[in-house]
């Protein structure tokens, strides 16, 4: 389909269209698509959600093993509640940054980003209570109640509004309030409104009083209650009695909003769904008449009451969405379907990765194998981490997350760690202690040639030696010192001497970098005047065959302002076989650098030092001897003359 995989993670497509009016034959201009994979991680709130949520999720698997028992499910319950903190604290900077913005378009897209982070942080936790908490009967509901009251928070701007009036019992929203605080369970405030009804309002005292009464004995499991289930359910089949015997005999008869709210509390479903508009989505309107209908509802009876609010609720009008498909299959404790909505309905991996971990460390997802090699954690983890390589600064990130995926992980991580662009050395050198750490030897020598590579491009011979050590890439080092050698032999100094004069055990590395290093060597004896040493190294490095041949005629030059000393540095022995090493680089096909003696001229300088007239009168034979020097650059002395 002509699509491939390009840099990091963008999809490319090449097209060609032809212009109007050529042959079908002759192709047009060529287009490059641009599909990127996840535009979340380039967003800069966004990345501090990445950031904070790394840390916990990093700490869970460190932790794991100390988990047992009920420290166990306390520890997992806190980390999810970090990581819904983590929800939130992104979702008021977003509101923050959308109101300072002025920029309309921006300002939708901010507003896009927190109804998909509020929807985030409502089905996380509904996961909590059902999957994580594992919530029984009774305590389900309470749990259930605060979910609602924490994601339908505009109850809390409209008290402050109809609070802060001069008479709030007149406000034109006072009776809307009492009823929301109803529906949500509230009692305790809304007896405080009616309250204020009663003070303004002395024929609607005993109406109110009786109200509250109800709403003040409403029996509810609070979390420090002993009572039995069966107590409860006692207790609140008693009271509903009461509540029924009110309104049949027409006890709040003269007041149409207190008779409403006597019927929201006897769980009429026709009263219930009269307040759509107040209830404002079908899973609170579940949770209210869960409320009020049946408080000791079992986990497993959940998704019964879920899909008839749904159908109530939707009443056939329109089709459920995806957040709504997400939350119905949580009440059916489908924990694989949830994971597999989200995956469809979310722009990115980083929710469906971090609660499925969750999830699995909660031992929930063990039975679900993926025919494709990892399970359900793994292969999701690796999809979130691929994303965030994608990012220049996120990728660092994603290397945590395939180190904690024991099947795949580091396969995955050798095969992105090489992807990523090394455009400084700052960069280069986190990369290269990543892959140190993890005794990554293939990436590390890889990472280290192209550093070397682009180092020797540069002309930095220094940098690419250090480069070409680490990778302990003994043919690359090898061709460095080849170009320390010519540039050597170009400018008659070495460069980076510190380097150099420093190798240690890693001059082993080639016979190429041992020759660079010991040759190095010579020169600092000659420079301390240790001129023995110094010869009997120079000598050494030819006899032993490890100085390169195309440099031997430039060693037996070094060698001649040794000769000149006024001491014997050569025995005739070692002159002999510098000789040796010169008839060897004659009867071969080596020539001598420009500006060099060439080899009869050495030939005559040594038999001099030899000594034996015979061997001048050869040498004079064949050779006129010139006036001055025949070297434009001598390496270590400018004194020696014919």
């Amino acid at each position: 389909m002509c699509f491939d995989w390009g840099p990091g993670e963008m999809l490319v497509c090449e097209t060609s269209f032809n212009q109007k009016g050529k042959s079908e034959t002759v192709p047009g201009c060529p287009f490059i698509h641009i599909v990127r994979k996840d535009l979340d991680v380039y967003s800069q709130i966004l990345r501090k959600l990445f950031n904070e949520s790394h840390g916990i999720f990093v700490g869970l698997q460190r932790i794991e093993e100390e988990l047992t028992g009920k420290s166990r499910k306390a520890q997992l319950v806190r980390v999810s509640k970090n990581y819904r903190s983590v929800i939130r604290a992104c979702m008021e900077e977003m509101h923050e940054a959308a109101v300072a913005i002025k920029d309309p378009t921006s300002g939708y897209q901010f507003c896009s980003q927190i109804s998909i982070l509020s929807a985030m942080e409502l089905i996380w936790n509904l996961c909590e209570i059902l999957f994580i908490e594992v919530a029984p009967a009774g305590p389900l509901l309470l749990h259930l109640l605060d979910w609602v009251r924490l994601h339908v928070c505009e109850v809390d701007s409209l008290s402050a509004d109809v609070l802060g009036s001069e008479n709030p019992s007149k406000h034109e929203s006072f009776w809307k309030l009492v009823t929301i605080l109803v529906l949500q369970g509230r009692l305790d405030e809304a007896r405080q409104m009616l309250s204020k009804e009663a003070d303004a309002n002395p024929t609607s005292v005993g109406m109110c009083r009786i109200l509250g009464d109800l709403m003040r004995t409403m029996p509810i499991l609070s979390p420090g209650n002993t009572q039995t289930l069966t107590e409860l359910e006692l207790k609140w089949q008693h009271w509903h009695e009461e509540c029924e015997r009110h309104l049949q005999d027409g006890t709040f008869a003269s007041s149409p909003h207190l008779e409403s709210l006597c019927k929201i509390m006897l769980g009429d479903e026709a009263a219930l769904l009269e307040q759509k508009e107040h209830l404002s989505n079908w899973y609170h309107f579940l949770v209210t008449r869960l409320l009020y209908s049946h408080p000791t509802v079992k986990p497993i009876d959940l998704h019964f009451y879920a899909q008839s609010s749904l159908d109530l609720f939707l009443g056939g009008e329109s089709n459920p969405e995806s957040l709504d498909n997400i939350l119905m299959a949580a009440f059916e404790f489908d924990i694989h379907q949830v994971i597999k909505e989200c995956s469809i309905a979310l722009s990115n991996w980083w929710f469906v990765a971090h609660l499925t971990d969750l999830l699995d460390h909660c031992n929930l997802l063990q039975s679900h194998n993926l025919y494709f090699g990892s399970n359900m954690r793994e292969f999701i983890l690796l999809e979130y981490a691929s994303g965030l390589f994608a990012h220049h600064s996120l990728w660092q990130l994603g290397v945590d997350y395939f180190d904690y995926c024991p099947e795949l992980g580091r396969v995955s991580l050798e095969l992105h760690i090489e992807r990523i662009p090394l455009s400084t050395e700052q960069k280069a050198l986190k990369v290269l202690r990543i892959c140190e750490q993890r005794q990554m030897t293939e990436q590390v020598r890889s990472i280290c040639k192209i550093l070397a590579m682009k180092a020797v491009r540069n002309n930095r011979l220094g940098s690419a030696l250090s480069w070409s050590i680490r990778a302990k890439d003994a043919a690359f080092a090898t061709l460095v010192s080849d170009r320390f050698l010519r540039d050597y032999c170009e400018r008659g100094c070495f460069s980076d001497l510190d380097l150099i004069d420093n190798l240690g055990p890693a001059m082993m590395l080639s016979d190429r970098l041992t020759f660079l290093g010991k040759y190095r060597e010579f020169h600092r004896l000659y420079g301390e005047k240790r001129f023995v040493d110094a010869a009997s190294l120079l000598l050494s490095l030819m006899t032993s065959q490890i100085a390169p041949r195309s440099f031997w005629m430039t060693l037996l030059t070094d060698a001649l302002p040794l000769l000149e000393q006024k001491q014997v540095i050569f025995s005739a022995e070692k002159t002999y076989e510098l000789m040796r090493c010169l008839e060897d680089l004659t009867s071969g096909s080596g020539r001598p650098v420009h500006g060099e003696p060439d080899a009869l001229q050495l030939q005559v300088i040594l038999a001099f030092w030899v000594g034996p007239t015979v061997e001048l009168r050869k040498c004079a034979l064949h050779l006129r001897l010139p006036t001055t020097s025949p070297c434009k650059r001598w390496p270590l002395t400018n004194s020696y003359a014919s």
